[in-house]
């Protein structure tokens, strides 16, 4: 064999060699790259899924610390831009009312179609609270963020959303009773008066909620069950005072 051809397919061999060092090398960097990567992603959800828990743990112990608060399970959305938009409230200037217009829903059941629309992206709705059919009551979003509920009045008021078995839009004695408990109580927190507590009727014409824009004196009686609500709640705080 000729030098010059021995040399050339020396020379051939050796860049063969070259270039699949180079290319398991590229391999290895990429593998190492993607096990970076992988880990910092579990990391990090480690730590929002830590973070979310924590927000929770510290709102139950903060609304438990509130003399006159209704019992209420806290259930919190979600961030996403469809139901819980993670703005925050900057103030409150009040208290919105609306019902859920789904005739025998559960408190439970209008939480979980909220959190349901940031894989839906059905339409952008939520509220602060909703009160179910038998009293009880889900927090959904925190009072210090807005609620895709009451409009041009998302900005500054918290929204409670309510349960009800007809078509009339009543509520149950049992709802009646937590919504007067828990509207008296955010007042109390807010510094508000029963006379900030309004009707998503009252901000866009919407008839909601219907059985108060159709009994507007039975609105009234609401107003007035929540106005002595708040004397009650002032009650219990100056009472565990010992004032």
């Amino acid at each position: 064999m000729r030098k010059e051809e021995y040399e050339g397919r020396c020379g051939k061999r050796l860049a063969e060699r070259k270039k699949r060092r180079r290319k398991a090398r590229i391999r290895r960097i990429i593998l190492l790259g993607a096990a970076v990567l992988t880990a910092c992603l579990i990391a990090a959800g480690g730590k929002w899924i830590g973070e979310i828990q924590e927000e929770k743990r510290l709102l139950e112990a903060r609304n438990d610390s509130f003399t006159g608060a209704p019992p209420f399970q806290v259930d919190l959305l979600d961030i996403n831009e469809y139901s819980r938009p993670g703005i925050p409230l900057e103030q409150i200037n009040g208290i919105v009312i609306h019902y859920t217009a789904n005739p025998g829903s559960t408190a439970q059941n209008n939480r979980d179609y909220f959190e349901g629309l940031k894989d839906s992206h059905e339409t952008k709705v939520s509220s602060h609270f909703v009160v179910g059919i038998e009293g009880e009551i889900v927090q959904c979003i925190p009072s210090s963020e807005i609620a895709y509920a009451s409009n041009s009045r998302n900005s500054d008021t918290l929204s409670i959303e309510c349960c009800h078995t007809d078509e009339t839009g009543k509520f149950t004695e049992a709802t009646y009773t937590s919504l007067v408990r828990l509207t008296g109580w955010l007042c109390y927190r807010f510094n508000l008066t029963s006379e900030d507590v309004i009707r998503h009727y009252d901000v866009t014409g919407k008839i909601c909620p219907k059985y108060y824009v159709d009994h507007p004196e039975e609105w009234e009686q609401f107003k007035e069950d929540v106005g002595e609500q708040i004397k009650a709640v002032e009650q219990e705080v100056l009472a565990e005072k010992g004032e």
